[in-house]
């Protein structure tokens, strides 16, 4: 885990990204990697998720690629077939973690409250989403859990160009999950010079 932690550290965002159609993997790959952003967080809400992370995993080895939204032992299974080198899930599921801590697998579990922060930390984990950071309290809230808990977070969920400064301000921040770079309909239609800009303007 403290290797994938570096490199978030060193990444800053990490883009969250529903791929509706595997042709759109190798490109988006290419834009990702040549704008300065090697990392992907390929979410398993649509079909297209495993193969696409293959295909990227094949033709660019040094991207930095998650499984998000994994909810299931078998997307679990799946997720490492295709290649990831960690694993996001929404929430908290003990089940997931322990099934991922015995495939040797990191995963990083949403948590939003004291509660959560405590059932992960008895499970060995110390990094973890912040999921959906803006709805559960923004900065407010993971600034008075960083204050009680040694662990990291990753935020996901309302994070924006706007805000996404006043997170990464946070120690205890390791990277931000976002959207906002990888908009799904500039996807949908090709566009991956404005997807180029959107990243470029990350800098």
């Amino acid at each position: 885990m403290n290797t994938i932690e570096q490199r978030l550290r060193e990444i800053k965002i990490v883009p969250v990204i529903a791929i509706n159609d595997v042709a759109q993997a190798l490109p988006l790959a290419k834009v990702l990697v040549e704008n300065g952003l090697p990392c992907a967080e390929v979410t398993f809400r649509t079909e297209a998720a495993a193969e696409s992370i293959r295909v990227m995993r094949q033709a660019y080895p040094e991207l930095l690629i998650g499984a998000g939204t994994v909810l299931t032992s078998e997307q679990v299974d799946i997720a490492i077939d295709a290649g990831v080198d960690f694993i996001v899930s929404p929430g908290f599921n003990p089940t997931t973690v322990k099934y991922c801590q015995q495939r040797n697998m990191p995963i990083v579990p949403g948590v939003n409250n004291p509660s959560l922060v405590e059932q992960a930390m008895e499970m060995g984990l110390r990094m973890l989403k912040f999921f959906p950071a803006e709805p559960s309290g923004g900065v407010a809230m993971l600034k008075a859990l960083t204050a009680v808990y040694p662990v990291n977070f990753m935020p996901t969920g309302g994070v924006s160009l706007a805000n996404v400064e006043e997170y990464l301000a946070i120690k205890s921040v390791v990277a931000c999950g976002g959207t906002w770079m990888v908009p799904t309909d500039l996807m949908d239609k090709g566009d991956w010079e404005a997807i180029a800009q959107l990243i470029r303007d990350l800098k």
